[in-house]
């Protein structure tokens, strides 16, 4: 009897990842869409701008075509991380690195996806520290809390993301000045493909937050939020660590 109700769990949990699956394709091919589009008609058109003065037109369509870019492959990140963690296969990876290198990696890969005039304010008190961690769970959660800041975000507004390491706990802050989250549905945030109600209308898969909260418990850490509609939203992680 163990091993039927064992074997049958196996099943449903298999079910459940194929629906999971299933339903990310649909919803993946929706966010490729726009994002393709784009890239083909900015390529289109910096191939008609031949002359020297029409520089700042083919420097615009190519910030369109990184933006886009970018969007890709975020995109399919979340579903190889999703995959990854929804099928068990996802396990800790500790490695030595510099933890202000790492940091400054993030802000380059954000350079592309960030709207015109947003700025990153990065404090990073926590200089030179090497920290035996997971490096690409790391990156994964910190992009996919810098996306959303700007992604929720308007044009010219400035994102928080300071860092910090003391007494053997990491702690990570990031903040925005965007939607944020309406009251009644904050509950629901970490929820896979959540999507509040004043977010409709902007692009996104619904999974990032659930990633990054999938990554959080796996490293035994803590994830905390405030959020206030049209004022912005805070995501405070902090982590036992290894120096």
């Amino acid at each position: 009897d163990v091993e039927r109700s064992r074997g049958l769990g196996d099943v449903y949990k298999r079910q459940e990842l194929n629906i999971l699956k299933s339903r990310f394709v649909s919803m993946a091919s929706h966010e490729f869409r726009t994002p393709l589009s784009t890239i083909l008609s900015s390529i289109q058109l910096i191939s008609k701008y031949t002359f020297t003065e029409q520089q700042d037109k083919r420097d615009k369509h190519i910030k369109r075509v990184m933006s886009s870019v970018g969007h890709l492959n975020s995109v399919l990140n979340d579903f190889l991380s999703l995959e990854k963690l929804e099928s068990g296969k996802a396990s800790v990876r500790l490695s030595e690195f510099n933890l202000t290198e790492i940091c400054n990696e993030i802000k380059e890969d954000m350079i592309p996806i960030l709207k015109p005039g947003q700025k990153i304010l990065h404090n990073c008190t926590a200089d030179k520290a090497v920290i035996s961690f997971d490096e690409n769970a790391l990156k994964a959660m910190l992009l996919n809390l810098l996306s959303n800041a700007s992604k929720y975000s308007d044009s010219e507004d400035e994102i928080v993301f300071d860092i910090s390491l003391e007494k053997a706990i990491l702690r990570i802050y990031i903040k925005d000045h965007g939607v944020g989250i309406p009251k009644k549905e904050q509950k629901h945030l970490f929820e896979r493909f959540f999507r509040a109600n004043n977010v409709t209308n902007i692009e996104g898969t619904g999974l990032g937050l659930n990633i990054v909260r999938s990554y959080v418990q796996l490293l035994k850490g803590d994830i905390i939020f405030e959020s206030e509609e049209n004022k912005g939203t805070s995501f405070t992680l902090t982590f036992p660590i290894n120096k």
